[in-house]
């Protein structure tokens, strides 16, 4: 073996530097594994600490503090008069970003130099065995692919000559629009949309589906359509965007609506309509790794490409796009390519949650998920106005359904959209995970009042009526 290929010779080397990359470059530096990580595109950290979920919901929290206070709900309260500085508000996310960059990853790197190194390049392979970065070649015995992903661009006609924004670009910006218009309903759209909404700008969302949060329960995101609406949000479902066009700096979207063709205009239009993994100019098609609709890196359960010594975690491979999944990949992934340790994850066990106000979050199966497995659901619904929590402090915003195994009685999903589901959501994930009954959450004291009794109370729903029940009863 040549000297080059000596120093450059490695157990594991890693494309990527996101929460994945991380993930497994932290495994493999437990387990001693001579490891090189090689970043491109997004900074160090990649989309989570830098454009995703810590500066989108620092900046949510900021919108709350404007907004809500202007809108008391108690009559002993007086309206809040804030002032608001987008520039300033940008530069202290910012400063959060830089930061947790450095605590999070560049320290943690830090940490992990005796078996870690790490280089700045797009990575590109040559062989199974060997990339190639920056001029140079690297030889390692596995790989693991975790480059993320990003926005998936539909070519409406007319977009390839707008200035519209993505989520990165939009988090960037240096001054506040007085108008936005969202393409999209998913959770980076909506999370978007009403942060700017609470900042003060005029928003209207398009979405091609029959509801908001296409993928969760109708009756989750009806209520969180009914809530986003009462604050000022304009939002078309059914709606197929037709064209798009840019006019003296504003942005022109014809939607199609019930049959009738909108004519939209904003200062400003934000791409929230999906993620692509960032599988293009890597070489993955020259050594033979096969791609997932075209879009994705298709890895079998254990995270193993088509390639037996390349594996792949994160974005990169397909949803759901959850930080934490992303980690809990990219280490697996790790343990398998470097231990062969066989790790998967139940995807059913998962939770999620979109962080508007009110939240939504989610775990286990759906109705609709249900009735497809089982041919039979047996679900309920309540509504908020039944928790004691919402009534004592006038926010009654928000539903939960829970559906249980048809014969057994075991919690098989939970949906909730609350003011806080994202913390609830944890309880109801240990239920699914561990297989608990109904019959084992009613039987567990909550504290009271709590707005994490809801989901003793849907439980209770199955077994009595609810509306008859004093607040007391366990």
């Amino acid at each position: 073996m040549s000297t080059h290929f000596m120093n450059n010779e490695f157990d594991l080397i890693i494309l990527g530097g996101g929460a994945a990359a991380f993930a497994a470059s932290t495994k493999a530096s437990e387990l001693g594994a001579k490891t090189l990580m090689i970043n491109d595109g997004l900074p160090i950290g990649g989309t989570c600490v830098n454009v995703g979920c810590v500066p989108s919901k620092h900046l949510l929290e900021v919108g709350k503090e404007i907004f809500y206070p202007q809108r008391p709900r108690f009559e002993a309260v007086a309206a809040a008069k804030n002032g608001f500085d987008f520039v300033r508000a940008m530069r202290e996310k910012n400063q959060l970003v830089e930061m947790l960059r450095q605590a999070n990853y560049l320290d943690v790197l830090e940490h992990q130099k005796q078996h870690v190194t790490f280089i700045k390049g797009r990575a590109e392979f040559i062989l199974e065995n060997e990339v190639t970065a920056n001029g140079e070649r690297y030889r390692a015995k596995r790989f693991l692919i975790a480059i993320g992903s990003s926005t998936r661009l539909i070519p409406f006609p007319g977009l390839d000559k707008v200035n519209y924004l993505t989520n990165v670009t939009l988090m960037n910006l240096q001054k506040q629009p007085q108008s936005l218009i969202v393409i999209g309903a998913g959770p980076l759209g909506l999370e978007f949309a009403q942060m700017f909404a609470h900042f003060g700008t005029k928003v209207t969302v398009i979405e091609i589906e029959k509801q908001i949060l296409p993928l969760e329960e109708p009756k989750i995101a009806a209520e969180l359509h009914r809530n986003l609406a009462a604050e000022g949000i304009t939002i078309y479902t059914s709606a197929r965007t037709q064209s798009v066009a840019e006019e003296n700096g504003r942005k022109i979207v014809h939607v199609e609506v019930n049959g009738e063709t909108l004519r939209l205009e904003a200062d400003e239009l934000l791409m929230a309509t999906g993620v692509v993994g960032n599988v293009k100019d890597m070489g993955l098609e020259k050594i033979g790794v096969e791609l997932e609709k075209g879009s994705y890196v298709k890895v079998d359960k254990y995270f193993r490409t088509s390639v037996d010594n390349i594996y792949a975690a994160g974005d990169v491979i397909g949803p759901p796009f959850l930080e934490t999944i992303a980690a809990k990949e990219g280490n697996f992934a790790a343990q398998n390519a470097l231990k062969k340790a066989k790790k998967t994850i139940n995807f059913d066990e998962v939770p999620h949650a979109v962080f508007t106000s009110p939240e939504v979050a989610s775990v286990g199966l759906t109705e609709a998920e249900y009735m497809r497995r089982y041919k039979y659901c047996y679900c309920r619904t309540i509504d908020f106005s039944r928790v004691p929590k919402a009534l004592a402090i006038k926010d009654t915003r928000g539903v939960i359904k829970m559906v249980i195994h048809h014969e057994k009685r075991t919690v098989m999903g939970v949906h909730i959209c609350a003011p806080v589901a994202a913390d609830m959501i944890h309880e109801a994930t240990l239920a699914v995970k561990f297989g608990l009954t109904i019959d084992d959450i009613i039987d567990t004291v909550h504290v009271f009042p709590t707005f994490s009794e809801a989901i003793k109370l849907v439980a209770q729903s199955f077994v009595t009526d609810i509306g008859k029940m004093s607040c007391c009863v366990v």
